[in-house]
């Protein structure tokens, strides 16, 4: 008996990395029926931050290990779901121009993540967004092409996905991968967000800090983006810090559409792009 509990708890350490997160239908789905959960629950084996939610003891759980193990172990049953907006541009190293506050982690895909998520006790909140920001599928092909597998540390190099939509950065004891939208990308994700959700005095400053964004990526995002509010504010704001990789973008090839956006009430309306901005935003140089 005690044989064949040491294989199970192995068997578990296995397919379960310590810290991260799993519902019970994926450890059904793995063989760990009810009544196993439940007694591995008793024994101290699991841990079970809300019901019918599971890890391994790990210390507190962190945000993180929450999205590392959507965009691992979940990936298939509950679909591609990437950190993005300004929660990938302050992981980007761009959170000095955020304004403080409760830590919220914006999260990007097709479907919204389960339920269950959202009632986690981790120091953060997430937000879900739709990811119709853009034409195509860029999030299923990016994330599912991925393919980490996290019980063994491993998978495809990463390196193809660093020059597209999509970054990674290491986290934890043990390096694993948590995949955010590039800061082009996570920009127009921000500015989509403009007025009511984001401000433009943060679009403002987080542009001017935007120094290295790479034009090549930039003009596909752009042609893409099904936004015409989101791309007439990323020139506006891109032609108030005159970027060097500004120059580089091929603007006409971008449908900015036609007629006016009035984004705020009392401000002003700019005249190269349309759109009405607060009047602030002329007084800063």
């Amino acid at each position: 008996m005690d044989e064949q509990r040491t294989q199970r708890v192995n068997r578990l350490a296995h397919d379960l990395p310590e810290g991260l997160v799993v519902d019970g239908a994926w450890l059904e789905a793995k063989g760990y029926a009810s009544n196993l959960r439940t007694y591995y629950t008793k024994t101290g084996w699991l841990d079970q931050p809300v019901r019918g939610v599971y890890r391994r003891p790990r210390g507190p759980l962190k945000w993180q290990q929450v999205v590392i193990s959507l965009q691992t172990l979940l990936l298939e049953r509950h679909g591609p779901l990437c950190v993005g907006g300004r929660t990938a541009l302050a992981l980007d190293g761009h959170a000095h121009y955020l304004s403080p506050g409760i830590e919220t982690v914006h999260l990007y895909g097709p479907k919204p993540p389960p339920s269950w998520v959202f009632k986690l006790p981790v120091d953060a909140r997430f937000v879900y967004h739709s990811d119709k920001l853009f034409a195509g599928d860029h999030k299923s092909r990016g994330m599912t092409g991925l393919a980490w597998d996290i019980r063994n540390n491993s998978g495809r190099d990463l390196s193809t996905l660093q020059g597209g939509d999509f970054t990674t950065m290491s986290w934890g004891q043990w390096d694993w991968p948590l995949t955010l939208s590039s800061p082009e990308r996570a920009m127009l994700e921000l500015l989509d967000e403009l007025p009511h959700r984001e401000s433009f005095d943060q679009a403002d400053k987080l542009m001017e800090g935007l120094s290295n964004l790479r034009p090549r990526h930039l003009q596909k995002l752009l042609a893409d983006c099904r936004s015409v509010k989101v791309k007439r504010l990323f020139f506006f704001f891109a032609d108030r810090h005159r970027h060097a990789w500004l120059k580089r973008l091929d603007k006409s090839s971008i449908d900015l559409g036609s007629g006016k956006r009035s984004l705020v009430s009392g401000g002003r309306l700019d005249p190269v792009y349309n759109i009405t901005v607060p009047e602030a935003l002329y007084g800063r140089e």
